[in-house]
């Protein structure tokens, strides 16, 4: 199925599971708060793209969506050990290589968007302390652009602390038709980047006066 219809999947029990789990973590241990979440609970396909900061962004980010399981892409050094591997591959994650051009994870990335279905990416390849969203891998732009799907941000506000509120929020769609139409290149690839950039610095800058207002 293209990019233009929603395939019908079969969620894994695993990925079941998983979600279970995680909303036990994130009502108990790790209490997340999520805003704008009707954004992520709607028809496949769609990107999703986050801010990392902990091993627990993925399941933050993806728990609340109902109905569809979300794929992701991960670091292949969390599949070295073959058990570990079974079960990351059973709850939707794309191994990749970050250290070096890996065609084959990003063919599959795309397959899976233009399969109808739910794809999270960070845009910063990997967890990133210094700064929010400003050196950011052009894969992200290039699958969002090729595969013509919307491209939805998620902005968690902190890190994940034992027994500390996160704030998980969930943005407008990223635009790019006009990127689209130009024709998809390098040059609109950097454009569509700076406009990730742009939308999380929008988000991050909102989020700091909602809080400084409660003061």
């Amino acid at each position: 199925m293209t990019a233009g219809g929603q395939a019908k999947q079969r969620k894994s029990i695993l990925y079941g599971v998983a979600r279970f789990l995680a909303y036990i973590v994130f009502h108990t241990l790790y209490p997340l708060r999520v805003h704008q979440v009707e954004r992520i609970n709607r028809p496949a396909p769609f990107l999703l793209i986050g801010n990392h900061n902990s091993w627990l962004d993925p399941m933050a980010m993806c728990y609340r969506i109902h109905g569809q399981q979300v794929r992701f892409l991960g670091k292949k050094e969390l599949v070295r050990n073959p058990l570990v591997r079974a079960v990351l591959t059973r709850i939707g994650m794309i191994a990749v290589d970050r250290h070096h051009s890996d065609m084959e994870a990003m063919r599959a990335c795309m397959r899976v968007l233009r399969e109808g279905r739910i794809l999270l990416v960070f845009p910063e390849g990997t967890r990133h302390h210094a700064g929010l969203m400003d050196q950011l891998e052009g894969g992200t732009a290039l699958m969002a652009l090729r595969c013509n799907v919307p491209l939805v941000p998620v902005y968690l506000d902190k890190k994940f602390r034992l027994f500390h509120l996160v704030n998980m929020y969930v943005g407008e769609d990223i635009p790019m038709d006009d990127l689209i139409a130009q024709g998809v290149d390098k040059a609109a690839c950097d454009r569509l980047l700076a406009r990730i950039t742009q939308a999380y610095a929008r988000m991050a800058q909102e989020v700091s006066r909602g809080k400084e207002q409660k003061i």
